[in-house]
């Protein structure tokens, strides 16, 4: 039994049932929080939805009412009857021929306008010309409606329920005589069809609607019970026979009427069970689908282990190989690359010791190379010197010390420094220039200038001379006439100096200068002009690997076609490495 379970007590399983159980727990707790969120969005969704639908109710009333106000602007508005209503208000008695007229005008309009049962025309007397009764307005409405109407001086008042038909609603409106300064002529009361406001949603029969006027008296619903504390109070849900609805309330602005609508809870977040059923199986799926990438996952994950393990297994046997790198996590990447480096230091540091004795026995060879070769050099040049002495040969013994001493500063052993002052640097460079006017003549003229407290700076070794034999060669070498070298050191300051190369020979054009510095700013070489840019290519790297991050400028050259070539770098005051 222990056996079987020491089989999974492997790294692989126990990353395999760490990542499951995770799974399973994110699974659920994802599940539960997105079923929550998703009842709770469709609940909200619906909320507003029903809001929404409750405010195009309200704007759908707000222009029904203001179809009836302009009816009745028609009707007090038209001439005939501001003609018979102004006889009125002056004592003359309304003839029946004027009813009958007034009675044609005021069913033309009513015709053409929806929801209008009944229009009645009113004296200023209250006394009823429409229909042909003679009742009194104030045996028709309350007093308290006319004088209503009397404030609102012509404005459409809402009256309510129509106290002879429950399913009617009466407005009334005074009319004023537009030629008498806006006197009262008398009143219009307008009967309306209560079903003239429709239900808010008519195609949910789930859901009740009413509509209350600016008295809270219902014009219109589906709604048998009772709705006065609905109406009144600030109650969001309430519950109709044993089930919760939603209550949505809209008020308008124009009308004061109310719309309010009751909707099921239930159905505000149907289609939920569909959802949940969905969430279930989309994580059964999940775990499946996960149970086999963990496998996976860990059998990748524990892959690398096991051949870094069988590797150093084989490094007890003497043998130090490197584990090839494989694609697995960072921290087994690194664990790998570690034993890599360890073992190529291993193999570096056993190869080291062996590699030791033969450098040994090949500097030892070249130490000797190298004293007895310049030595047998130098005495060949002092002999042909004092050769040349002795047959009057002046200028030519000055120009064979000049070389002598040109090899002397180049050839040097390994111990010796590779830093020299500036002044031994610019005697090198005056004595490779007497060694030139030997080939060039009086073509060659030169001029050096180092002031005397920046003789004592330490450069590297050689590296201003190649500009100067780049100067002497394609400067002086391809011009005809006397070419000038110019050299000259400048204190930039405390801490930098700046070194001037100058010649006055054909200079370069655009395309090969261009060529120079494309080649110092990738790190190559340029075979281009003759092979300048490879000197000034090296030098330039000589001068970033002494100095490092410590160059403040990048070789600067510049030149112009039959004008020269100039070409500066500034370097620190201190030597570098």
């Amino acid at each position: 039994m222990f056996t079987h379970l020491r089989k999974w007590h492997s790294l692989r399983s126990q990353i395999l049932i760490v990542f499951l159980f995770v799974m399973v727990i994110v699974l659920f707790v994802v599940g539960y929080l997105t079923l929550n969120q998703v009842s709770s969005m469709l609940k909200k969704n619906a909320e507003e939805q029903t809001q929404q639908v409750a405010i195009e109710a309200s704007g759908r009333v707000d222009s029904l009412y203001e179809q009836i106000n302009i009816a009745s602007k028609f009707v007090i508005t038209n001439d005939e009857v501001q003609e018979v209503l102004d006889r009125s208000f002056r004592g003359q008695d309304v003839s029946f021929s004027d009813r009958q007229q007034l009675q044609s005008i005021v069913n033309n309009i009513q015709v053409n306008s929806d929801g209008v049962f009944s229009m009645e025309l009113y004296n200023k007397r209250e006394e009823r010309l429409l229909p042909l009764d003679n009742k009194l307005l104030s045996g028709r409405i309350g007093q308290e409606w006319i004088e209503r109407a009397d404030e609102a001086k012509g404005s459409l008042v809402w009256i309510g329920s129509d106290p002879q038909d429950p399913n009617h609603s009466l407005v009334i409106r005074r009319i004023n005589l537009m030629n008498h300064g806006f006197a009262n002529a008398g009143y219009l009361v307008m009967s309306i069809y209560n079903s003239y406001f429709p239900f808010a949603n008519q195609d949910n029969i789930n859901q009740y609607s009413i509509l209350l006027d600016n008295n809270k008296d219902q014009i219109n619903s589906n709604y048998d019970g009772s709705i006065e504390s609905i109406a009144e109070g600030d109650q969001t849900s309430i519950r109709i026979n044993e089930e919760d609805y939603m209550v949505t309330k809209e008020t308008s602005d124009v009308t004061g009427f109310m719309v309010l609508i009751l909707t099921p809870v239930s159905a505000l977040t149907e289609g939920i069970d569909g959802i949940r059923n969905g969430i279930v199986l989309s994580g059964i799926l999940g775990i499946i689908i996960y149970f086999i990438c963990s496998w996976l996952l860990s059998t990748i994950i524990t892959k690398p282990i096991i051949n870094l393990t069988n590797t150093m297994q084989r490094a007890n046997e003497g043998l130090l190989a490197t584990n090839p790198q494989m694609l697995a996590v960072s921290e087994i990447t690194e664990l790998n690359s570690t034993y890599n480096r360890l073992a190529e230091e291993t193999n570096h540091l056993i190869q080291m010791v062996y590699q030791k004795e033969i450098n040994r026995s090949q500097s030892e060879l070249k130490a000797l190379q190298a004293q007895i070769n310049p030595h047998f050099l130098y005495n060949t040049l002092d002999a042909l010197r004092w050769s040349l002495e002795e047959k009057d040969e002046e200028e030519l013994a000055e120009t064979v010390i000049a070389m002598s001493d040109l090899f002397r500063y180049t050839i040097t052993k390994d111990n010796e420094d590779d830093w020299v002052t500036l002044k031994a640097g610019f005697k090198h460079i005056e004595d490779y220039l007497e060694v030139s006017k030997l080939r060039f003549g009086d073509r060659l003229k030169w001029n050096l200038s180092l002031p005397k407290e920046l003789e004592h700076i330490m450069i590297p070794k050689l590296v201003i001379q190649p500009f100067v034999e780049n100067a002497v060669v394609h400067g002086v070498g391809n011009k005809v006439d006397t070419c000038t070298v110019k050299v000259s050191i400048k204190q930039v300051d405390k801490e930098y100096i700046q070194v001037l190369v100058q010649d006055d020979g054909p200079g370069m054009d655009e395309a090969n200068l261009q060529s120079i510095n494309q080649s110092l700013k990738s790190g190559g070489v340029t075979s281009s002009a003759g092979g300048k840019g490879m000197a000034i290519s090296n030098v330039y790297k000589r001068l970033q690997l002494y100095y490092k991050d410590r160059l403040r400028k990048e070789l600067q050259i510049q030149s112009e076609v039959n004008k020269g070539t100039e070409i500066s770098f500034e370097i620190p005051v201190t030597r570098g490495e």
